[in-house]
């Protein structure tokens, strides 16, 4: 009866694989120890297996707040990456650059305004990005206690999906207005080329696990 059950939830779960896992143990440690408990009390074992099975719940209804609880350990997991993989790359490109290029002032063609304008909020939203993520994670963190699973996940869920947003829209931005003004500042140097492919690999990958989260906050939903 245990087993069968478990296999029912599992095939209801959808998410990391580690996180379900465990989720799924604590799950068979808490049936199993009901069981025990009701063998005790001098239940034969298909009866006391059907009764922990019971006391917890139809799968349909754990299911749902599993897989809250799934979406939103992906989601805490992608927000941390954000926060220090964002900054840590606009740093390492900056630094890069200043080894093995120099400073701005060397470049071979002149800055148009709007460029300056760009460059700036592009620079801005490395900063702003990492904070909409540690208010996602702190916020997660205080309203733990105060919002049940699958409203904690679905406020996880947008928070991530803004900082995301933000991210992938000033990388793309950087790209194309530099591509429109001189192609080549974005080779300044290897180690740079190197960075800027990473940022991008980085910023697509976020995308995927942000859809991922937001796959499980849509299986909730259905």
């Amino acid at each position: 009866m245990i087993d069968e059950y478990l296999a029912d939830l599992d095939r209801r779960l959808h998410g990391c694989g580690k996180f379900k896992a465990d989720l799924l143990d604590e799950a068979r440690d808490g049936l199993h120890d009901a069981a025990d408990a009701y063998r005790a009390g001098g239940r034969g074992d298909e009866d006391a297996e059907r009764r922990a099975v019971a006391d917890f719940g139809p799968a349909a209804v754990v299911a749902r707040d599993y897989q809250a609880e799934l979406g939103m350990l992906s989601g805490v997991r992608t927000l941390w990456k954000l926060v220090i993989g964002v900054p840590l790359m606009q740093a390492s490109w900056d630094y890069a650059r200043i080894l093995t290029y120099g400073a701005w002032t060397n470049l071979p063609t002149s800055t148009p305004q709007w460029y300056r304008v760009v460059a700036h909020l592009t620079h801005g939203a490395v900063f702003v990005v990492p904070v909409i993520g540690l208010l996602a994670l702190l916020g997660t963190r205080w309203l733990s206690r105060r919002l049940d699973a699958v409203r904690l996940a679905r406020f996880c869920g947008v928070l991530l999906a803004v900082a995301v947003g933000v991210n992938l829209a000033s990388v793309g931005l950087l790209i194309g207005s530099t591509g429109v003004v001189d192609a080549s500042r974005l080779f300044l140097s290897v180690p740079c080329a190197v960075l800027m492919v990473a940022w991008v690999l980085l910023s697509l990958r976020l995308v995927v696990l942000a859809r991922r989260s937001w796959g499980g906050y849509a299986t909730i939903v259905a």
